[in-house]
């Protein structure tokens, strides 16, 4: 049934107008190789940055000394600000305060907590000093049951300090993972039967000409943080993180989004800062450009966006990102809601989404609802980069009627395409690449290829080969695709989109089998919620095992993946056959990240009986096949 707001709609016209905003250039150059390999890089160079990010701090302290930083809300449900004048004052309190431990850059500080000031701080006042931080993903401290994770992390970093911002929140991990002899600092509720400096006391620590004689010796290849990311084995590996990486990386979003040379940004972000579009992406624009960060703590989940919600209506963004699952969590709210929707996109000139593919009905509804409300289209942009790139290195800057377009390399990165198996492998050289992960000299090895350039793990295509500049589109990761049996590739990435776009609302994500069968299956997970509705009149408490099997849930996914495959051109996105696991992917295993995303590798490898049960003859009661 459409929506008011969808009824509202009039057919489009070309004198639609789009929100002006100033972005950066679109040119590029070609090189074809003899090999067959492609070079694509913009004939600009990059424009010159300076030797670490802190350097910023120190610009916008005196620049504009009362402008808001950072704001999060306190207890009282008000808005706790900091300005740059105080940021820079309590850094140099911090780092004073750390000196005086004896520092060394091969123990780094080690953060547990989320994203909140006083993690900000120390971090930069780390960066001040010249000591590099790793923040760690909270649910490998509070979800997880063994902390396989977190003791990996510990034995790899060796750190020198942990802090976490509610000590009793932490407890458990700090009593199983961290060493008696390692300082614990706190902002509040230090841990049970465990010492614990409370974070007030650095910051009352007085300021020290030894933390700007450190800081002076920073220089570029300085590690700046490890920041942790799963590999194909589930464990984390620590990338490292250079000032060089961050500062190049912070250039070639100002050029690209040239607007925050004009205006500084005002963004309301949740991304979290262990990951790298939050911690460097977001922050670093906030800070390079003299911005303002409101930390939002909603989550793109339905028991937490509605924090997001309550920020939105109060604060108008200029730059507005989250991933594709916080869109599709927002639009029932945008639709319902007009206060919201006029508060939102008030002011915002770009929207931006990263970290998975985007549906297209979803990419196309956000763009049509801004123009409802305020009467402009308002560019939705894309890039696509990683944890080892800083992350931007492809940037999409203008508008595309493809969610998958992920644009071209900005000035500073080159991008050289390999053909491989019928695909174009992305690899990427330039001073935002990292040297490579912490004290894993094979993985690093691994990770470049002869020639020097990163491999990404993703395929890209041109959008149009005749016409390259309308740049590239996502085509999947490569490590994940595989043959059939009979030799036909699969191509996993845009088929998992694809099956989860046709099924929804009953799937929330797939995992694609059938390496070396003769079709393809897929396990689906589902949306329970939707399911229970499909099934009417079923217990509300009746088992999982009773809603999926439910004949009436069985038949409406039998129905659209039937549906999907008379779509299908062939045996490489024909899906014949599917479980709905009963159990939702596992954190603790690496089957799924805190973010939301899938490890397509891991499900797999820790469901290896239920895939076999998937193809097994003849199939069990369990397995959804086709409509004839």
């Amino acid at each position: 049934m459409a929506t008011p707001l969808q009824e509202a709609r009039v057919a489009p016209t070309q004198a639609e107008p789009v929100r002006p905003v100033r972005l950066g250039p679109r040119d590029f150059e070609l090189d074809h190789r003899p090999d067959g390999s492609i070079i694509v890089r913009s004939p600009r160079a990059l424009a010159p940055h300076p030797d670490k990010l802190t350097e910023r701090l120190v610009h916008w302290a005196a620049a504009a000394p009362d402008r808001t930083f950072m704001a999060q809300r306190d207890a009282s449900g008000g808005w706790r600000r900091i300005t740059y004048a105080q940021t820079l004052d309590l850094v140099r309190r911090i780092g004073t305060a750390l000196l005086a431990r004896n520092p060394s850059s091969e123990r780094p500080i080690v953060i547990l907590s989320g994203n909140d000031i006083e993690h900000a701080l120390l971090g930069l006042a780390a960066n001040t000093i010249g000591i590099p931080y790793a923040p760690i993903s909270p649910p490998y401290s509070l979800l997880s049951q063994d902390f396989a994770r977190l003791r990996h992390i510990f034995d790899l970093l060796t750190p020198g300090l942990v802090f976490a911002a509610d000590g009793h929140l932490f407890h458990r991990a700090i009593e199983a993972v961290v060493p008696g002899h390692l300082e614990v600092v706190v902002t509040r509720n230090p841990p049970p039967n465990r010492p614990a400096t409370l974070f007030s006391e650095l910051a009352a620590t007085a300021p020290d000409p030894a933390v700007d004689a450190a800081h002076a010796q920073v220089g570029p290849d300085i590690i700046a943080k490890v920041l942790f990311t799963s590999g194909s084995t589930g464990m984390p590996k620590g990338v490292i993180n250079t000032q060089r990486m961050w500062c190049s990386n912070q250039v070639m979003l100002r050029t690209a989004l040239a607007y925050f040379q004009d205006e500084p940004p005002v963004i309301v972000d949740w991304a979290p800062w262990h990951h790298t579009a939050g911690g460097n992406h977001d922050v670093g624009l906030v800070l390079y450009n003299g911005g303002t960060m409101y930390i939002d703590e909603g989550k793109p989940v339905p028991e937490l966006i509605e924090e997001t919600v309550r920020n939105l209506r109060e604060i108008a963004p200029t730059w507005y990102f989250t991933v594709p699952k916080g869109y599709e969590a927002l639009l029932p709210y945008f639709r319902s809601d007009a206060q919201l929707r006029q508060n939102f996109f008030s002011r915002v000139k770009v929207l931006w989404f990263a970290g998975a593919a985007l549906a297209q009905p979803l990419f196309d509804e956000m763009k049509e609802l801004a123009l409802l409300t305020c009467g402009e289209r308002i560019l939705f942009l894309t890039g696509l980069g990683s944890t080892e790139t800083a992350p931007y290195a492809l940037g999409r800057l203008w508008d595309s009627e493809n969610s998958s377009n992920m644009g071209l390399p900005p000035p500073g990165v080159e991008l050289k395409l390999v053909p491989m198996d019928g695909k174009l492998d992305a690899r990427l050289r330039g001073p935002n690449i990292t040297p490579g992960y912490w004290r894993e000299p094979e993985l690093t090895a691994k990770a470049f290829d002869e020639e020097g350039y990163y491999r990404l793990g993703d395929a890209l295509k041109f959008d149009d080969p005749d016409e390259p500049g309308k740049g590239l589109l996502f085509d999947g990761r490569t490590a994940e695709d595989f043959k059939l049996a009979s030799g036909t590739w699969v191509s996993v990435g845009p088929l998992r989109a694809r099956v989860v776009e046709h099924l929804a609302p009953y799937v929330k994500d797939a995992v694609i089998a059938g390496a070396d069968r003769d079709d393809i299956g897929v396990l689906l997970f589902p949306d329970l919620d939707a399911c229970r509705g499909l099934a009417a009149g079923i217990a509300a408490d009746a088992p999982i095992a009773d809603v999926l099997g439910d004949p009436r849930v069985r038949d409406a996914i039998r129905d659209r993946l039937t549906s999907l495959a008379r779509q299908s051109t062939g045996g490489s996105n024909r899906v014949c056959r599917a479980i709905l696991p009963e159990t939702p992917p596992s954190l603790d295993v690496g089957e799924a990240t805190d973010k939301g995303s899938l490890n397509q590798g891991m499900v797999l490898r820790h469901r290896a009986a239920l895939v076999q049960e998937l193809y097994a003859a003849p199939p069990s009661a369990r397995v959804i096949s086709l409509n004839d």
